[in-house]
């Protein structure tokens, strides 16, 4: 297999490049700091590129896929929260940074792709539940994730080729929800307060990225029964109460 996956630099696409890896797949990462521990794989390829430079994306990905004649899976898993403020406190400049990053370079990627490849099998986008709980808080994410999940469904519309899914990962333990458990003002931002009360597992903590990265490669392969474009959960996919929400 060969699979595509973005900001593997460390976290939650580190554990899902390990999956992949582990189970002889070549891989090929994509994140703005390379990762050391990744290179010591021979099946491990890296692009070092901030995904928010959008002029240089589309050469430097044609160049980096320039053997490549097809994909088996691409994982858009970049993505970056730009802090936890109201809507209305949040800045156009804040959100343009969110949506460069979340939806705009994940269109360029596509695009690139679609140029470029062959065949690509299956694109799979992180999104969040944010995206349709509408959490406060979470301003421009919510809105990115939200936009991310349409823009999949719009690919599914137009290349019926390619199999495309969103896929919520549950609750992970990243810096993105440690940034959000950090909070005091839970009166103000009830999805602090459900992460540090509610977002636990049978051990006592979020769901470990290894962990999770295991049962999304396993909701990866089910989705591709359902129609192309669907949002889902995992935790719905699977029934697995450990990924709580």
């Amino acid at each position: 297999m060969k699979i595509l996956i973005t900001d593997t630099g460390s976290g939650f696409g580190h554990a899902l490049a390990m999956e992949f890896l582990e189970n002889g797949a070549s891989v090929y990462g994509i994140s703005r700091r390379s990762n050391s521990y990744l290179k010591k794989y021979k099946h491990y390829h890296h692009l070092t590129h901030d995904l928010i430079n959008h002029q240089e994306l589309n050469v430097q990905l044609k160049n980096f896929l320039a053997r490549v004649k097809t994909l088996d899976l691409v994982i858009l898993n970049a993505g970056i929260l730009f802090g936890i403020n109201d809507i209305r406190k949040t800045s156009i400049e804040d959100i343009v940074t969110v949506m460069n990053v979340n939806l705009l370079a994940n269109k360029v990627i596509i695009d690139t792709l679609l140029e470029t490849v062959s065949h690509v099998y299956q694109i799979v986008a992180i999104s969040s539940g944010s995206a349709i709980k509408g959490s406060r808080g979470w301003n421009a994410f919510a809105l990115s994730k939200a936009a991310l999940n349409t823009l999949i469904k719009l690919y599914a519309r137009e290349i019926p080729e390619t199999h495309f899914s969103a896929l919520e990962p549950g609750i992970v333990d990243t810096d993105l929800h440690e940034t959000t458990r950090r909070l005091t003002e839970e009166d103000i931002y009830p999805v602090a307060r459900e992460l540090k009360r509610n977002g636990m597992n049978s051990n006592g903590n979020l769901s470990d990225q290894n962990y999770a990265a295991n049962y999304l490669v396993e909701a990866m392969g089910i989705i591709l029964q359902e129609e192309s474009g669907t949002y889902r959960d995992v935790r719905d996919i699977l029934l697995t109460p450990e990924l709580v929400s």
